[in-house]
């Protein structure tokens, strides 16, 4: 995936939650289409906070919505959002496979809580926790060698 340009670097982590959860949830739909009440119940928040919140990814150029009707990612939209869901699954491989935390919901739960910050650094920092975690047959060799050795 190209770089994420410093404009979409800038999104406060309230709105990626939600790009994240109205990308996910637009996967399950056939078109691509979400309502309102879907990220109410996705992300637990109250009904006037989604309104609020589809107010600011639109005047972004994030989603395009009309009050009452259907909400859809725009390019960009989809884009920071793919974006997320790529840190994302790199993180719960890191947590699962190099730290071993077997607890789903915890991985999930730092998952989720470190990718925001990680999609505001560089693109050098998205691309050294790929590099790390495509090495991750060496990694466990090695931890196993250093575990081993005790």
């Amino acid at each position: 995936m190209e770089k994420v340009d410093n404009r979409l670097k800038k999104i406060p982590e309230s709105q990626q939650r939600y790009l994240d959860g109205i990308y996910l949830i637009s996967k399950t739909k056939k078109a691509g289409w979400v309502s309102n009440k879907e990220i109410k119940e996705f992300l637990k928040v109250q009904p006037s906070s989604v309104t609020n919140m589809l107010r600011q990814l639109k005047e972004g150029g994030y989603i395009s919505w009309t009050p009452r009707k259907g909400i859809r990612l725009t390019k960009e939209g989809k884009k920071v959002a793919m974006r997320l869901e790529q840190i994302d699954s790199l993180l719960r491989d890191f947590f699962s496979t190099i730290l071993k935390i077997k607890d789903e919901e915890l991985v999930n739960s730092l998952s989720c809580d470190i990718e925001h910050h990680i999609f505001e650094q560089e693109e050098m920092v998205y691309q050294n926790l790929k590099k790390f975690i495509e090495n991750k047959e060496k990694i466990l060799k090695f931890l196993e060698e250093l575990d081993d050795s005790e």
